[in-house]
């Protein structure tokens, strides 16, 4: 039974040893462990403040960006529609031009085509004037002699008349 039941003296010396290690360990080793503890708390709560203001600003950040793309892609659409715009117009421009000096150049061939009509025109009178003249002056020539040889004569000069 000794061996289950110890000492009375070993018992207070065990309690009092252990109640000054307590002492000991909290003047000495649980101050600067419950200090450690707390500002590893503070370090892990600072860093997920840290951690939750980066996560807001990269939400704010990844906000401005979209906006900035779909301004980007608003102020681009304006842009090609512009040129698309400007495009048809210089078309469209080009296209009445082209169709106005067309039909001037058309105008000016149909003008010169009726001078040179007019120019032929009056130099066929012409000429039946002349070849008129020369046919009345042989006729006159020839009135006075028969009869017979005048109708010959006209006959024979029209033959040669070639218009």
């Amino acid at each position: 039974m000794d061996l289950v039941m110890p000492d009375w003296g070993l018992v207070v010396w065990t309690t009092v040893t252990f109640l000054l290690l307590l002492i000991l360990l909290r003047a000495f080793a649980w101050k600067p462990i419950m200090a450690a503890i707390g500002e590893r708390e503070r370090s892990i709560e600072d860093a997920l403040l840290k951690a939750e203001a980066a996560k807001e600003e990269m939400s704010r950040l990844t906000n401005e960006n979209e906006s900035l793309i779909k301004q980007a892609r608003a102020e681009r659409d304006l842009i090609l529609s512009e040129a698309r715009k400007a495009k048809e117009q210089i078309v469209s421009d080009a296209k009445e031009i082209a169709h106005k000096e067309g039909a001037r150049m058309i105008e000016l061939a149909r003008v010169e085509i009726n001078n040179q009509k007019a120019i032929a025109l009056a130099d066929v009178k012409n000429q039946v004037a002349t070849l008129s003249l020369q046919i009345a002056e042989k006729i006159l020539r020839k009135q006075f002699e028969d009869q017979q040889q005048q109708d010959e004569l006209v006959s024979q000069l029209l033959k040669e008349v070639k218009l």
